[in-house]
């Protein structure tokens, strides 16, 4: 089918696009920007008036909980909130039940979202067997069933020996590693951002030593086997520091941040709610600033929403008790775009860490509307203003503190290989 999207604001950071023209889709892939190709007729035109024609979003973190946690979220809801949120690629942690530690459990999670037929789902194989730190997994035949990266997720390897053998393995076969750097016995049984607020409400702290001695650890074995490395949801100054000095050495690693980790502190930890219990934490005002730098400075190159959806007695329980976690991609983009609303960030630098960013950090061909590509894409309204709320989320997940909050800024429609997947109605 040839379709035609007329007078929208076409933006492309990866292309430095940023003006009313059409856009040109035919057999599932654009085909032109501005004037139509030769033998171009009998298309479906789509007037986009008033609306902002943007790249579809690419997430790098959002959990399905299928197959093995389906009271939480399944591959279907949470595929509609991610259409509904305006991602059209996302990447989801290995941490299913049972693990995505062999070809079988990755292809059912890619069948089952075929089915589904929402955004393009890529999953991450598990770097050991059964997340367990000791045997190596099979990387090799997960890379090959669809895994388009190994990680432990939020698991320790306690044994550094492990983790080197498991990057060399990698490092053979180019493989990309994906870390959530955490020393446990620092970060064990911790809830909150170790510091002033923590001690004056008696929560146990987590200190960004357990990520910044992680993270050193990590770097080093990455510089010694010479491993791709992808470090996701950093939170602290500290590391975005360390991550900068390990680019500039010439090291072949990317960062993301938590789209919350740029908007709250942990001085919203004084309400004892539930809702902001995330790891890693919510750290100080000072670590929030300098991920934004890091940002600016394109030392991180993605930011994701950390979608983790829980059922509504997860989170009602004392904070320490309740889990960790918030359930994001629907609100992904307004979200970050309140840091453009603060002065903090332009749109096109907010937009390139929502598309082409992310996607170049796990090299996925997405992110980008330029000619060749394949047409996923949203039509946003940026004046809009709506209430995200209970009964009109896709997600199955209760877990948001900003569940019945007025935005300004709403996918308006959602489109993947030219095909509309979602509308606003």
């Amino acid at each position: 089918m040839k379709l035609r999207i007329q007078n929208g604001r076409l933006i492309d950071p990866s292309q430095g696009i940023d003006t009313v023209t059409d856009l040109f889709i035919d057999n599932q892939k654009i085909v032109a920007i501005g004037h139509a190709p030769e033998g171009f007729d009998e298309a479906e035109i789509l007037d986009a008036s008033g609306l902002w024609v943007l790249p579809g979003l690419v997430d790098l973190a959002v959990s399905l909980r299928e197959p093995g946690q389906t009271q939480k979220g399944s591959i279907a809801t949470e595929g509609r909130a991610a259409v509904a949120g305006g991602v059209t690629t996302l990447i989801c942690p290995p941490d299913t039940r049972p693990i995505v530690d062999t070809p079988a459990v990755a292809a059912l999670i890619q069948d089952k979202a075929d089915d589904a037929g929402m955004a393009n789902v890529f999953p991450l194989g598990a770097l050991t067997q059964g997340l367990e730190g000791a045997q190596l997994s099979n990387m090799v035949a997960l890379t090959d069933a669809g895994c388009v990266a190994l990680s432990n997720h939020r698991y320790p390897i306690a044994s550094t020996k492990v983790l080197a053998r498991a990057l060399e393995y990698a490092a053979t076969h180019d493989l990309l590693v994906v870390f959530h750097p955490d020393e446990s016995s620092l970060s064990e049984g911790g809830c909150a951002h170790e510091g002033l607020v923590s001690t004056m409400h008696g929560l146990a702290g987590i200190p960004e030593e357990a990520e910044t001695i992680a993270l050193m650890r990590d770097l080093l074995l990455v510089e010694k086997t010479g491993v791709r490395a992808h470090f996701a949801r950093l939170s602290c100054a500290k590391s975005v520091e360390m991550i900068a000095n390990a680019k500039a050495s010439g090291l072949d690693v990317t960062a993301d941040v938590a789209v919350h980790n740029l908007l709250l502190n942990d001085q919203v930890l004084s309400r004892f709610d539930g809702q902001y219990h995330v790891l890693p934490p919510l750290r100080s005002d000072e670590d929030r600033l300098t991920l934004i730098e890091g940002i600016k400075a394109g030392v991180i190159s993605a930011i994701c929403s950390d979608h983790q959806p829980h059922e509504k007695m997860a989170k009602i329980a004392p904070f320490a008790a309740t889990e960790p976690g918030m359930a994001n991609v629907e609100i992904l983009l307004p979200l970050a775009m309140q840091l453009m609303d603060e002065g903090d960030l332009d749109f096109s630098t907010v937009l390139t860490c929502l598309t082409s960013g992310p996607a170049g950090c796990f090299g996925l061909e997405a992110g980008s509307l330029s000619v060749g590509s394949f047409a996923d894409f949203i039509l946003f309204d940026s004046t809009a203003r709506w209430v995200w709320s209970y009964e009109t989320r896709k997600t199955k997940g209760h877990n948001s503190p900003y569940l019945e909050e007025e935005f300004v800024g709403r996918v308006m429609a959602t489109y993947i290989s030219g095909q509309r997947v979602y509308q606003v109605v």
